[in-house]
């Protein structure tokens, strides 16, 4: 029964004698080619496939009639045209959504090797329909597409206005493998901007174009840290016990904001020095530096003090614990409010130590951006 009616609807759309007919058998074909791609490649015939149907769509346009609102019209009949004969997915949000990712990707397209998706011969064996689906391999993709998420990432892509911010997700969320919630995460604490915050020009357009690339200590850092996962009232009271208890409970999302190569080693780390006990807060290695990260957590404004104690664990790991082989030992201060001229006149200019900002809230993306413009005004006066 369910057959006879899909295979009514079928007919019946197809009957409809409109200037859709063209548009909805070509789409048609590619939906019913897509459909039958193994369950290993659903997502990238998906996102293919939602690529050339917005493709599609926008040549239709441009062929079309010149008269406003002639595009809203005719994706509400492709979108029940569509419904009718295919089911949920082809709402009118979704195929804005497939036109914006075409217009979006297309100029990306014509530079890399192109996306070949045609519907096959039905007189073709299996394994010829199969050898007619071209999806030439970019250098950097381990599939065979162009594009390297789900669609529901490119969703959640989309809305970035920038390319430059919206090229940076789209090579971390893949290198790293965040699901959609973490993608969500990474955009909602403004990764991106607080990253670029500690780059110079160059290593901005770095991030656009490779992502987050770990060299030297500073390509870890952010600005600030957010710690918003630990639950911690930013208005209740709290002590360096409560951080730190806070973080070691989180300690996944926390690894994932200190960022990639970070394996825990300790907490409350203690060592020994002429007859008298020391305290770590928290030690990490960093995999990728080949390195310990020792880190201290403070509640208030950080002093002079605060770093030369630093210095002092610094010095310890490299002089007793770290190995031959081994990068430098990397101090990280965790503090609410630091004085950037009390850093500077306080440790020497080689010093591996970093003092760094955290926050239990979101930060406002509009304020980071400011923040950039500003940092990017003060560096182009510098240079003059």
């Amino acid at each position: 029964m369910k057959k006879k009616t899909a295979a009514k609807r079928t007919a019946v759309a197809r009957a409809k004698p409109d200037g859709l007919a063209r548009l909805i058998a070509d789409v048609r074909q590619l939906i019913q080619f897509a459909r039958r791609g193994v369950a290993s490649v659903v997502d990238t015939f998906q996102v293919v496939t939602n690529f050339e149907i917005g493709r599609r769509i926008v040549e239709h346009e441009q062929k079309g009639e010149k008269r406003a609102g002639y595009g809203q019209e005719m994706l509400k009949a492709l979108s029940t045209r569509l419904t009718e004969e295919f089911g949920r997915g082809f709402s009118v949000t979704n195929l804005q959504l497939m036109r914006k990712f075409f217009i979006e990707n297309k100029n990306r397209i014509q530079q890399q090797p192109t996306v070949k998706l045609a519907p096959p011969d039905i007189s073709q064996t299996p394994s010829a329909i199969s050898a007619s689906v071209e999806i030439q391999q970019q250098p950097a993709a381990k599939s065979g597409s162009p594009f390297t998420l789900s669609w529901t990432h490119y969703v959640e892509l989309l809305p970035i206005k920038d390319p430059d911010e919206r090229s940076f997700y789209e090579i971390e969320a893949t290198n790293e493998g965040w699901s959609v919630p973490e993608l969500k995460r990474q955009k909602a604490s403004a990764l991106y901007h607080r990253l670029a915050l500690s780059r110079d020009k160059a290593g901005i357009k770095r991030l656009a174009r490779e992502g987050q690339i770990i060299t030297k200590p500073e390509d870890v850092l952010k600005n600030p840290f957010v710690l918003e996962f630990l639950g911690l009232d930013e208005k209740a009271g709290y002590s360096e016990s409560d951080l730190e208890s806070a973080i070691i409970t989180h300690l996944e999302k926390f690894l994932l904001e200190l960022g990639k190569g970070f394996l825990f080693e300790a907490r409350q780390k203690r060592f020994t020095f002429d007859g008298d006990h020391y305290f770590l807060d928290l030690v990490f290695y960093n995999r990728l530096l080949r390195c310990y990260v020792v880190i201290d957590l403070k509640l208030d404004k950080l002093t002079h003090q605060d770093l030369g104690q630093m210095q002092m664990y610094v010095n310890y790991y490299d002089r007793h614990v770290k190995l031959p082989e081994e990068s430098l030992t990397i101090g990280l201060l965790l503090c609410r409010e630091k004085n950037d001229a009390v850093v500077e006149l306080t440790l020497p200019k080689d010093a591996n130590i970093h003092a760094k900002e955290y926050q239990l809230y979101l930060p406002s993306k509009e304020l980071l951006k400011a923040k950039l413009l500003e940092w990017a005004r003060e560096e182009k006066a510098k240079a003059r």
